[in-house]
């Protein structure tokens, strides 16, 4: 396969994978979006979580909202529980690896507060499990996933399924809706 069109097959399955998103997640989206309004507008926060590539989509999307995206403006409550290694390895080691996002949720997670899961099976335990605690506790459980949203279905809402089955496709809608969840609670901020 020459470069060229390496370079113009992954744009085009992009594009396939960005049409996709147009058509499905609109409404999801809108959900999403209202959820987080609701909760930083009562005093509560925005927790996201996942593995792999989902954690560090995880990070980078808490920091947006805590920092800035692309405005300054008074700074968004929001954590990834993907970044305290002391926790997260003390809880794989001690209660096992499925529970170290449910575990933090149980110490942080309050009532209205929204939780975001990033998998893009819909298949993670340790996702899974989150949910069902931050559901439990009265928080907003919510996901993003891909292909036919795993056993997230049903748990999760607003659940924004990427109808696609390749993971880097996945991925990239994931940060792209993530990009958008920032600009609109940004905007929000500034009004």
């Amino acid at each position: 396969m020459s470069r060229d069109t390496l370079f113009f097959d992954e744009i085009e399955r992009h594009a396939h994978a960005l049409a996709a998103v147009r058509e499905a997640l609109a409404d999801p989206f809108a959900a999403l979006v209202a959820a987080c309004r609701k909760s930083l507008a009562h005093g509560g926060k925005i927790m996201f979580f996942g593995n792999g590539g989902s954690a560090a989509d995880a990070q980078h999307l808490a920091t947006e909202l805590t920092v800035r995206y692309t405005r300054n403006r008074k700074a968004i409550a929001a954590l990834a529980l993907t970044t305290d290694t002391s926790c997260l390895t003390a809880c794989a080691n001690d209660l096992g690896f499925e529970q170290i996002f449910s575990r933090q949720i149980e110490a942080l997670a309050r009532p209205g507060d929204v939780a975001i899961g990033i998998t893009t099976s819909g298949n993670s335990a340790n996702v899974t499990l989150a949910l069902e605690a931050a559901k439990g506790l009265g928080c907003v459980a919510a996901a993003l996933s891909g292909r036919d949203g795993g056993k997230l279905l049903g748990l999760a809402d607003p659940h924004l399924i990427v109808p696609v089955s390749e993971t880097a496709r996945i991925q990239e809608m994931h940060i792209l809706l993530g990009h958008m969840l920032c600009e609109a609670l940004e905007r929000e901020a500034l009004a």
